[in-house]
């Protein structure tokens, strides 16, 4: 199901709870919601359509639980978001290695770069209450 997007700087600045397996239909609802903004959006955290869980979708992917568990070679950047008016500078890594668990909760670990590393970055700052 698509879902209104949430503005509310309050409620995006809340630490998100823990995914469960029983938030499925959420992980569902949110890439519906990233698949219906994808000409002005490539990424999605849960709290984005006002759900205070830790998921994230990019790219048809979905994490539960995301973790950074590693980083290297900084760079600044400049975001924009879909849930905020205008666009942020930021510090961000080129490299990434991120802990996350999938549909069957299951415990997955990969190094993403480029692009999706800042992606994954974005949406994990979202899970973490920070607003950029």
């Amino acid at each position: 199901m698509i879902r209104d997007i949430c503005k509310d700087e309050f409620f995006l600045s809340q630490k998100a709870e823990p995914a469960m397996a029983g938030d499925l239909e959420i992980a569902q609802d949110l890439l519906d919601t990233l698949t219906a903004h994808k000409d002005g959006c490539v990424g999605m955290a849960a709290n984005m359509i006002g759900v205070n869980k830790r998921i994230i979708a990019f790219d048809n992917m979905v994490m539960f639980n995301p973790v950074i568990v590693k980083k290297s070679t900084p760079y600044d950047a400049e975001e924009g978001c879909l849930s905020l008016t205008g666009t942020r500078k930021t510090k961000r890594y080129q490299t990434i290695k991120v802990q996350w668990q999938n549909e069957q909760f299951q415990t997955r670990i990969k190094t993403f770069t480029g692009w999706t590393a800042q992606i994954i970055q974005h949406e994990i700052d979202h899970c973490e209450g920070i607003l950029i």
